[in-house]
């Protein structure tokens, strides 16, 4: 028997949180849940990769922000598109002048101090701020828009 896709309704912009409250509620009632997954562009949905529905349902059940499952199940084909999205290399580095484009410090610039491959995070210092305090952000929510090349000079990568 073929494992079957199920699209979870979330409250939008919490569709991060349900994921990992369902992964807590996977690990601890060993449900027959393979893959959860938030789409990028994908908003106020959550897609599961189950045994069946009643495993897909288990997993959300009492989740917060969780607003049930849909009663079809959905084709790979379907959102194919959204997770053919390959994780490429990430090209920033420490000292990088960057934009925050996602998150509650959106559309800020910020200077890279740290970068965690492992955990796929970076910790930044916004260029705004008052007072420079460190911030970790996943690194997919950066995009690099000045680069400080190794003599120290600025480079500019992007208008």
């Amino acid at each position: 028997m073929e494992n079957k896709i199920f699209a979870v309704r979330t409250t939008a912009n919490r569709e991060e949180q349900v994921v990992d409250f369902m992964d807590t509620n996977v690990k601890k009632k060993k449900l027959d849940v393979y893959s959860i997954v938030h789409a990028h562009g994908m908003r106020g949905y959550v897609f599961v990769e189950a045994k069946n529905q009643e495993s897909a349902a288990e997993a959300c059940f009492g989740i917060p922000y969780s607003r049930g499952i849909l009663p079809k199940d959905v084709q790979y084909s379907e959102i194919e598109p959204m997770l053919e999205q390959i994780k490429a290399p990430m090209n920033i580095h420490e000292r990088d002048i960057v934009e925050i484009i996602q998150g509650p410090f959106k559309k800020e610039s910020a200077r890279v101090k740290r970068i965690d491959e492992q955990k796929e995070e970076i910790v930044v210092e916004l260029l705004e701020a008052a007072i420079p305090i460190p911030i970790t952000v996943k690194m997919d929510w950066v995009k690099v828009i000045r680069r400080e090349s190794e003599e120290g000079s600025e480079e500019k990568k992007e208008d």
